[in-house]
């Protein structure tokens, strides 16, 4: 996964993983390195003092900084390769295992007036298989095609940010610049889905309604609203457009950890890591047109809190996001394998935000790192590993799991273990307040915790460490999820996601993870500290590069 999202470390299965996608480079790689060390008894003195040397220096390798290089190619080319790809996979046929029917009836109805599809998480026009699945809908009964969005901002909630909310906005103008070249119309209603949807759907007599798939608490609900408050003989089809294998194809079941889902995952990859189709300008024009949106009022207008503010950045929409994979390809996909754990380094891609929104669509980009990334070599296993099971993995764990964002969601020897030591006496005890501003005894976790606050985004590495401080630090598990989980929230741009939310229980309650050596405060939880980092790059860098300033 691209790293502002958390960073789970690898694993043995994981290195198998690699071995297969390039056996012969990895394999002989591991197998030089054990020798030297194994044989160091029946090695020559000077040949063993030169082996020493060199890992070394690779460990020293291991803590510089990478920055950026030069662009070999014109910038703005991936924008021209992809829409080229679209369009010569424009007659591609759509896989029906993506979509499943929320309702009884699958035929549309006859003598509607159009097809809509409910935009909910997956924010953009092309690659995207609902959208690509509802024009198909209106193709095959020659009636117009309409996009609509359902604008709820939570009342009273401190997660409601124009940081997230402009984002989105944003975003959103550039979907209706892109239907209004395509003649599709679209629509931005202000309200719950569950209360307009229904009305809106009958009001302009639609035949099918299609939507996209979110794994979370609240859209899923949204679902069963408008499931239930609309016309029996209307097909309510739902599209997993988010996934490149759909999450409810992928397992059945809530799965276990990554070692658990990666076969299964990686068995489908061939039938649904496919090209996508262009969604081309539609043919049939509606009678009626929505009425227009005024996006500037729109954003002014929008009641939400202003001073956790938008950031420089990050520019939403799909044409950013191109331009943001662009860069990673060109300038940081090289070095991702080797210095993804180095918050110093350029070695990520910061495609989170416009994954989250689904500015981006995952698919597009795995293909595209594929495709165009070749000479990076292992990094472009790593990435996929990270971008496709381990997200995806995520999208498992908040589906079939209720209580994804709370300590009884946990498996059972985690919760014992956390239990069992919830009054183990604590060092240091911080109120959440103190967390946010930064106000804390260490360094490094301030430093982290300022550039979420300033910059929307943090280092995956750091957030794992940032989290699990947070454990050590509050009087309980409890308390230390839910204000983990509230900071990343309120603060980082791609936050209120699965990600977030498994990022969060990984650290702080062991999902997807085993016990480790027992330990005060933590129990059998994974353990991180600061000489730990020490160990992984320059944290006197990063600190002089995030030191506090007042929040």
């Amino acid at each position: 996964m691209h790293r502002s999202l958390f960073l789970i470390p690898a694993s043995k299965q994981i290195w198998k993983f690699v071995t297969l996608q390039s056996q012969r480079h990895c394999s002989l790689t591991k197998f030089v390195g054990l020798s030297s060390i194994n044989n160091r008894t029946t090695m020559p003195a000077e040949k063993r003092k030169a082996t020493f040397a060199k890992m070394a220096n690779a460990k020293q390798q291991k803590l510089q900084v990478i920055k950026e290089g030069k662009r070999e190619r014109e910038e703005g080319w991936l924008q021209v390769v992809v829409a080229e790809q679209r369009k010569e996979n424009k007659d591609l046929k759509f896989n029906k295992k993506r979509l499943r029917f929320l309702s009884q009836t699958q035929k549309i109805k006859q003598g509607s007036e159009g097809v809509v599809y409910w935009m909910n998480r997956d924010h953009r026009v092309q690659d995207n298989w609902a959208l690509i699945h509802a024009q198909q809908l209106a193709l095959e009964e020659k009636l117009p095609l309409h996009i609509c969005f359902c604008l709820v901002i939570p009342q009273d909630s401190k997660l409601a940010t124009i940081r997230h909310f402009g984002f989105m906005l944003r975003g959103l103008e550039e979907v209706a610049k892109d239907c209004s070249a395509l003649n599709i119309q679209f629509h931005l209603l202000q309200g719950s889905a569950g209360e307009l949807l229904p009305e809106f759907v009958a009001g302009w007599s639609f035949g099918a309604v299609v939507t996209d798939f979110s794994s979370l608490r609240t859209p899923l609900q949204w679902v069963e609203e408008v499931k239930k408050g609309l016309p029996s003989d209307i097909p309510f089809i739902q599209v997993d457009a988010h996934n490149v294998v759909p999450c409810w194809v992928a397992s059945d079941k809530l799965e276990y950890a990554a070692r658990t889902i990666r076969t299964k995952i990686t068995k489908l990859l061939p039938e649904f890591l496919t090209d996508m189709p262009l969604v081309d300008k539609h043919p049939h024009t509606a009678l009626r047109t929505a009425k227009p949106v005024d996006w500037a009022e729109a954003l002014s207008s929008l009641e939400v809190d202003r001073t956790v503010e938008e950031v420089d950045w990050a520019k939403s929409g799909t044409a950013a996001g191109i331009a943001m994979l662009e860069s990673f390809i060109d300038l940081r996909l090289k070095n991702f394998s080797t210095q993804r754990n180095n918050p110093n380094s350029s070695a990520v891609s910061q495609l989170s935000p416009w994954i989250r929104f689904g500015h981006l669509s995952s698919q597009r980009v795995v293909l595209q790192v594929k495709c165009c990334g070749k000479s990076a070599g292992e990094s472009v296993s790593s990435f996929t590993e990270e971008l496709v099971v381990r997200r995806e993995l995520t999208d498992n764990f908040c589906f079939y799991n209720p209580s994804y964002d709370r300590v009884k969601g946990a498996n059972d020897w985690a919760q014992k273990t956390l239990k069992d030591h919830a009054k183990d006496p604590r060092q240091y005890v911080y109120t959440r307040e103190q967390l946010e501003k930064a106000q804390t005894h260490d360094k490094l976790w301030n430093a982290a915790q300022y550039q979420m606050v300033i910059e929307g985004k943090m280092h995956g590495f750091l957030r794992m460490y940032w989290a699990k401080k947070i454990l050590e630090w509050t009087s309980s598990p409890e308390e230390a999820l839910a204000i983990a989980i509230y900071l990343n929230d309120r603060y980082e741009l791609d936050g209120q996601d699965p990600n977030g939310f498994v990022g969060c229980m990984w650290s702080i309650c062991g999902v997807h993870d085993q016990g480790w050596a027992e330990r005060p405060i933590f129990g059998k939880i994974r353990y991180m500290n600061y000489n730990g980092c020490t160990r992984k790059f320059d944290v006197a860098q990063f600190e002089r590069k995030y030191c506090p300033k007042d929040l």
